[in-house]
């Protein structure tokens, strides 16, 4: 028989109006923005359904906001008798959703701390000085190489290894510019500038890193219900500490989502469901594991479809 797992998406899956049609056939859902709300002195359901001043797209904000969404659906579904995954893992900030629902840090701290996460990463590069983009259709090893060759002194790097032929790369403006030209030059079908406010997962993250540190080391963190697979190493664990260890990490190392989905595979996992708004993880899923199932459960019907299609 086949084994669950349920992913947790991360930022750039935020869009206004998620989870409109759950905030009013959900009780839990509304309760879930409303409890976040009161932890984090903003109107998350306002923030999301009308995103004014583009809040939605503040990193201090998108992070909260996305958790709540992922959280809200994950006691939805367990209010609905949906059925308990085996495995559970989060790309970046949806690690934080997979370590609630998984009962190692609570709803409440994952709130505070990902605000905070948010805010230490934009202190540590200005909006405006670092960039990302995505590299389709290049071996991993060359993208590395490429990087090294024109980094100049400068940071850029590889920094997640998202599926076969989509590698993402971070750094310095300037130097993920170069990067891509001359990926391209050097036969990449595409080079694509995302539209981020920071840098994840690079060398300049490490600044934000010491101060989460603090946070984090303050926080509770227990022994996982059910086993989380981690975004630097493609593994779980069910230690405390080496958990609370690699989620700082995770600030300034690559998220290994390849390995993170063979894992799962291999754990027998065979039915996915995506649990937070869009898509992009199942897709991701697809081009690793065409094999694995996977579900969607941003809208009432889709959610419903999942609840029925992993039964």
């Amino acid at each position: 028989m086949q084994k669950i797992g349920f992913v947790f998406p991360g930022q750039g899956s935020q869009k206004q109006g998620m989870l409109a049609d759950m905030l009013t056939s959900q009780p839990v859902v509304k309760e879930t923005f409303d409890e976040a709300s009161d932890i984090l002195g903003q109107d998350l359901i306002q923030v999301t359904q009308e995103n004014p001043d583009g809040l939605l797209d503040r990193t201090e904000i998108t992070q909260p906001a996305l958790l709540t969404v992922s959280v809200a659906l994950w006691r939805a579904w367990m209010q609905n008798k949906g059925s308990l995954p085996e495995m559970l893992a989060g790309h970046s900030l949806g690690e934080y959703s997979a370590l609630v629902c998984a009962n190692v840090i609570s709803f409440r701290d994952a709130v505070r701390l990902v605000h905070m996460r948010g805010k230490y990463m934009q202190q540590a590069v200005p909006e405006g000085t670092g960039a990302m983009a995505a590299i389709i259709g290049m071996d991993d090893s060359r993208i590395d190489s490429i990087c090294r060759q024109v980094a100049e002194g400068e940071v850029v790097s590889a920094v997640n290894f998202n599926s076969p032929g989509q590698t993402v790369i971070a750094g310095t403006r300037e130097a993920v510019g170069r990067a891509m030209t001359a990926l391209k030059e050097a036969g990449a079908k595409r080079a694509l500038p995302l539209n981020v406010s920071v840098p994840s997962h690079c060398a300049l993250m490490k600044p934000a890193a010491e101060q989460l540190a603090g946070e984090l080391a303050d926080t509770e963190f227990r022994t996982p219900s059910l086993p989380v697979v981690q975004n630097i190493n493609g593994r779980a664990t069910r230690e405390p500490g080496d958990i609370r260890e690699n989620l700082l990490k995770q600030l300034y190392m690559p998220v290994q989502w390849v390995d993170t989905i063979y894992c799962m595979r291999d754990f027998g996992v065979g039915k996915i469901v995506e649990c937070g708004p869009g898509k992009v993880l199942a897709g991701l899923v697809k081009r690793i594991h065409p094999e694995i199932d996977c579900y969607a459960t941003d809208n009432l019907a889709a959610f419903n479809e999942a609840l029925e299609g992993v039964r």
